[in-house]
This record gives structure tokens, sequence and C-alpha cells, in this order.
């Protein structure tokens, strides 16, 4: 008898996998594959779509021809910030362009100055600081104006990870949790697309917002809508407690998540790196950037070098010693114009006063823990219970010093295996609760 089982694709701006969950939520396998970038239309590096788009219809084919699973399910979380351009017939007709692509001055003066007088309150509106093309609703302006006509060709853009469902369901959706992650397209006050979106006439290349979780059922397995990563990895954690929290999730970013805090963002919040995503269902979750993983990785390798130790030197450090007053302070060199502190220019931190690479490693972990304190506090309200996943939840000096910074707060370190597809699978199986009720009265 074969074994049931849902499948979730994440896809990551390197690394793409396809995940199998039994039904009771445990992973049974992973596959992953590293799709190369390629070059867009003007010699910028770009995900080859046409390459990921093969690898997840074939690995969709081969898990409904699977001798041993029968799968009844299949659900989609991929990084934000990226459109898939659609034609009248349903391909591609544009590269899938980086969010890292820089937006041009000339049309990013242009766009502000359409706003007639409103361009001081936009990033407030939209929940979303100017990041360039990050900002992907500007993506959509771009292509409007410097490239007139392809814009012309295209009939439907797609958030990516609605793309990848449309890639298996053939149906063209928008949902909130990509709409919502700093993309410039959503009044939050208002609930509503902004209305420079449909000034722009962009809302007619845009696909139908939905709140459901599932976008169809082709022979008995249903296709999930697809969610923005980010905001998948924070469901697994609303499924652990009841009571209010933060989840501050490590990588290259250090993002602090407060689904309980509901207050608007300020203008000095928004400069100091915040912004607000939306729910599944359209709520706002306000949350906190700091480029912590990227500078941790810089400065490590800045360490290792000056005193001639192998990177990875740290990993057998496990108990954080008493703070030297005497030391030299911690000093960004990857962070200016981000997080809680951006006009703090880069600085060589001089590593000097320090006799032994531990030393230095542990006035770094200070240093960077304070940060991103100041920037846990700049959505935190009372909650008592901050659970910490990622990369850093496994470093043991970056717990303690976490724990010294807020000790009245319980940190906890759940290490939810693979949270992003585990809570595309729990959204999914939303779906799944809703089809058994249909049945009910069917």
């Amino acid at each position: 008898m074969k074994k049931p089982v849902y499948a979730v694709f994440d896809v990551g701006k390197t690394n793409k996998k396809v995940i199998l969950f039994d039904e009771n939520r445990q992973i049974i396998d992973e596959q992953q594959q590293e799709c190369l970038d390629t070059i867009d239309d003007d010699g910028y590096p770009c995900e080859t779509l046409e390459r990921l788009s093969h690898w997840v219809l074939s690995n969709w084919h081969l898990l409904r021809q699977h001798p041993n699973y029968l799968l009844k399910g299949v659900n989609f979380a991929a990084y934000g910030a990226s459109f898939v351009h659609l034609g009248a017939d349903g391909q591609p007709v544009a590269p899938l362009y980086s969010y890292l692509k820089p937006l041009p001055a000339g049309l990013a003066a242009q766009f502000d100055a359409a706003l007639d007088g409103a361009a001081p309150d936009f990033p407030a509106v939209t929940c979303s600081p100017r990041l360039g093309m990050l900002n992907s609703g500007l993506q959509l302006y771009w292509l409007k104006y410097a490239k007139p006509e392809l814009y012309a060709r295209v009939h439907t853009s797609l958030h990516l990870p609605q793309y990848l469902s449309y890639l298996i369901s053939g149906e063209k959706f928008s949902d909130y949790t990509s709409v919502g992650c700093h993309t410039g397209l959503w009044n939050f006050a208002a609930g509503d697309y902004h209305a420079w979106v449909r000034r722009e006439g962009l809302e007619e290349k845009l696909a139908p917002l939905t709140q459901d979780s599932v976008a169809t059922v082709i022979d008995g397995v249903l296709v999930g809508v697809g969610l923005h990563d980010s905001s998948a990895a924070v469901l697994p954690y609303l499924r652990e407690t009841n009571q209010p929290f933060l989840l501050v999730s490590t990588g290259t970013w250090a993002i602090t998540f407060n689904p309980f805090n509901h207050q608007p963002l300020t203008p000095e919040l928004l400069r100091r790196d915040c912004l607000s995503y939306l729910t599944p269902k359209g709520q706002p979750v306000p949350a906190a950037r700091v480029f912590l993983g990227r500078e941790h990785d810089y400065q490590v390798q800045h360490i290792a070098n000056h005193f001639h130790v192998r990177p990875d030197f740290y990993q057998s450090l496990v108990q954080v010693r008493p703070a030297d007053p005497r030391a030299e302070p911690f000093w960004p060199w990857c962070m200016h114009g981000t997080g809680p502190f951006p006009e703090v220019p880069a600085r060589a931190w001089d590593l000097s006063g320090f006799s032994t690479a531990a030393e230095a490693y542990q006035h770094l972990l200070r240093g960077l823990v304070n940060i991103l304190a100041a920037s846990i506090n700049l959505v935190r309200q009372d909650e008592n219970i901050l659970f910490l996943d990622g990369g850093f939840a496994r470093n043991p000096l970056f717990r303690q010093l976490l724990a010294e910074a807020f000790p009245a707060v319980s940190i906890r370190t759940l290490e939810v295996p693979q949270a992003t597809a585990l809570g595309a699978l729990l959204h999914l199986e939303q779906g799944v609760a809703l089809k058994k009720t249909e049945a009910l009265f069917n």
C-alpha cells in the first residue's frame, strides 16, 4: 500500500528543496537542487526561470507516479519581491528579474513626482522602506517605462510563489503574503492596493487576490496557492503556543516578527528598517530587520585573517566571558543604511587590542546582540516569549548573550525542522479541512 504524503516546494535564492511530509507532519524525504543564475536582457544576473520551472514540473510528475507514495497535496513557498510575467498564452515573456537589480535614479524620481506630494508618506502608507527593486511594485513600474514594448506583451504578472502553483494548477492568483512583503503595492491602512497601482493601470496585470489556501484539485491532489517564505515560517510557531511571542528568524538577515503587535508603523520605525508583512488572511504583521548574518560572516573572516586561524574557529566556543570594559567598541562594516541604526557609517573594526581570536569573537557577538536587541525592541511590546530560529539558534554564545539582553523573556529554540516548508503544509491543511467539511454537505 502506498504511503500518503504531502509535498512542499521550498524555493530559496540559492537552494531549491522539495520536502515530503507524512500525515503526521513528519519529514520523510528531502531533495535539494541548486539552480545556477543566468543573465537577464540587460546582462544582470537573475534566476534561470526555465530551469526552475522544469525542476518543479519534473518533480511533480515523478511524485504522482511514485511507486511508494500516494500524493495527497502540494504547496509552495518562495522568496518574495519577484514577478514572473506571462503573456496572453500563459507563457513567460520576460526574465525573472532580480530584486537586487538597481532601480534607475531617474525612474525613482519620476515615481515620486507622480505621487503628487505624497512621496514622503509613501513608506508609512505601504509599510515598505525605500528598497529599490526590493519594492517589487517598482519592478512593474520600471518595466512599464523602461521596456514599454515588453510591458505591453505582459498579460499577467504573478508573484513567484503563485507562479510555482500556476505551473501545476493552471490557476492565476495573487496572495496576501506576497502582496504584503515590502512591495510598495499595498495601502495597509485602507486594506487595499495603493492608489498609484490603479493610476498606472497595474491592477490589470495582477491576478485576483485570494484568501483560499487551495488553488485547485487535480485527480484528488490538493494544489496550494503558495506563500511568501518568511510569512510561511511564522505559521508553525503560531501552532506552538497561544501566548503572545516574538519570532527572531536568523540567517543573512535577522528578522523579528511580532504577530501580536497591531500598532501602525511610524516614519521613525520605517527609517530604522521596520516594515510590515501580511498574513494569508491579509492581517498586518510588523517586523524589524538587521543584516546580522552577513555582518557576522564578514567579521569572522576578518578575525580569522588577523589571527591566522581557520574561519570556523568560533564553533568550539561555548561559554560567554564577562565583557572587557577596556575593549574598543565594535564597529559594523556591512550594516550602513540598514537596521536600527542606519545612520552609523561603515567603519573598519580595529582588532589590535585583542590577544586572541576567541577574545575578539566574544566582543563581536556582544556588539551584534546589542544591535539585534535594539531591532527587537522596535516591534516588541510586552511579549515574554521569544522563539529563536535559524543558524544563530545553534550558537551557544549567541543564545546566552540574547538571554542576558532580555532577562525577563523566555528564549526558546524549538528548531522546527524546515519551518518554511512546514508553514506551507499547515496552510495547505486548511484546504484539506475545508474540503472535508464540504464533503459532509455534498
